[in-house]
């Protein structure tokens, strides 16, 4: 697809921003569309035109969306914990949210939507082993069923009103550039508390599974995307699994060896295994991850270390 304009929602956050600057590098004229909650104003490149705003106003989806050849829609309140606790405020935002962009995205004629959907719309896996599309979609929490429900939408209102469509599941995403909440990120989490010289807390066992991928490999299939056929819907991870204990004891070797986890109950609404079957992904998106954890670790310890006084 040639370059044009791009709507980006979210792309003042983490993985946003970079989708924006990876559009930028291409040629592409971009607008974000951020309300500031999580992202940061400070994220958005000089040369992307930063609307501050909600993907609830539809008037402002609507004026933006006539001027996109493409909306990137990235904005969503992230939190399977938090979501649990304020279910209506979750929907409102990330289904909602996500109707009034479709609707604009139909009344101005855009040409495809790609929409950042979530590891949390499957059931969970017995095992540790790597779950293609196909696998069974039976949220276990209120964000995921938001996102299920949202992708479902995406596709069929694509498919009724003329634009292309396609749906990228983010496994856990990991980089520098994440910003700190109790509910996210568990690698910068467990950062943060170990350079303040506090253990990390682990719910549960810690040996549920997860795939850990790089923000540079999920902004790279996201603009991916824009050559995928229309209908997609693909995992986007590493293909890999590392135990909530394993990176706990890798961060632990690296910032702090005298200090040792802390073990708390497990909560609600948490997949016990998630690893994605990338084959989807290589095929339609041409998609290959790059980084693993054991080559940019110290990318993000560093990155939390200017950020965090230690002890």
């Amino acid at each position: 697809m040639a370059a044009g304009n791009a709507l980006v929602t979210g792309g003042a956050g983490f993985i946003g921003s970079q989708v924006v600057r990876n559009l930028l590098a291409r040629g592409w004229q971009v607008t974000v569309l951020d309300n500031l909650s999580m992202g940061r104003r400070e994220n958005v490149p000089l040369e992307a035109d930063l609307v501050v705003g909600d993907v609830l106003d539809a008037q402002v989806a609507r004026r933006l969306a006539q001027r996109a050849d493409v909306i990137f829609h990235l904005a969503a309140v992230v939190s399977v914990r938090a979501s649990i606790e304020q279910f209506v405020q979750d929907a409102q935002t990330n289904l909602m949210g996500t109707l009034t962009l479709l609707e604009a995205a139909a009344r101005a004629g855009v040409g495809r939507f790609v929409y950042a959907s979530s590891m949390a719309v499957y059931a969970d896996s017995p095992t540790p082993t790597p779950i293609p599309e196909s696998y069974r979609t039976q949220p276990l929490s209120p964000y995921g069923i938001a996102k299920l429900a949202a992708e479902q939408y995406v596709h069929t209102l694509a498919a009724q009103f003329g634009f292309e469509s396609v749906v990228l599941r983010y496994f856990n995403t990991y980089g520098s550039g994440q910003r700190f909440t109790p509910y996210v990120g568990v690698i910068t989490i467990f950062c943060q508390r170990l350079l303040a010289g506090l253990p990390p807390t682990i719910f549960g066992d810690g040996e549920q599974r997860r795939d850990f991928v790089h923000v540079d490999d999920v902004a790279g299939a996201t603009l991916a995307a824009l050559q995928a056929p229309t209908g997609a819907t693909c995992n986007v991870g590493s293909g890999r699994a590392t135990s909530v204990n394993e990176i706990a004891a890798l961060l632990i070797s690296r910032i702090n060896p005298k200090i040792g986890p802390a073990y708390a109950p497990a909560p609600p609404g948490e997949l016990r295994n998630s690893i994605a079957d990338i084959t989807a992904a290589r095929q339609l998106l041409g998609y290959e991850p790059q980084r693993s954890l054991a080559t940019h670790i110290d990318e993000v310890i560093e990155w939390n270390r200017r950020l965090t006084p230690t002890v």
